[in-house]
């Protein structure tokens, strides 16, 4: 997770990517089903149909395996199109340019061959987790585990 616990229900937006979060954190789904009812917007990239795709506005069914891809070419539009909350990157992170040189390498057209999600639907969900204050992303063992 980007956030505490605590932050979820007041999320604008929430990411949950390589995560079955009612099956494997009914605690925390419950705090994301609050914030849901409360109008926040939940995008689940998943290969799979799981319960939170229910209250989801988009499910982006990825190819299983190709989370990086995904990742990349979120990352890739956001630096593109310079929604890049340049403050917090100054302050908080190393070798940006780096990370900016490598994400380019992935713009959604190429991440739709791979992961089988629209272009048109990843650049959407970067955008919307860009430019929303309060954005956490929320991942489990699907992403850490592969």
């Amino acid at each position: 997770m980007t956030n505490s616990i605590a932050e979820i229900e007041n999320a604008d937006f929430l990411f949950v990517i390589g995560s079955n979060t009612t099956e494997a954190h009914p605690v925390i789904a419950l705090r994301m089903k609050k914030a849901a009812r409360r109008g926040a917007t939940i995008v689940v990239a998943d290969p799979r149909e799981i319960w939170l795709t229910k209250l989801a506005k988009y499910h982006l069914q990825l190819q299983p395996g190709t989370d990086v891809w995904l990742i990349n070419a979120m990352m890739h539009v956001i630096v593109s199109e310079d929604l890049v909350d340049h403050d917090y990157v100054r302050e908080h992170a190393e070798d940006f340019e780096a990370v900016k040189e490598v994400v380019l390498r992935y713009p959604p057209e190429e991440a739709q061959k791979v992961t089988g999600v629209p272009a048109e639907l990843i650049r959407k969900t970067a955008r919307e987790y860009a430019t929303t204050d309060r954005a956490g992303v929320y991942y489990t063992l699907g992403i850490t585990e592969h």
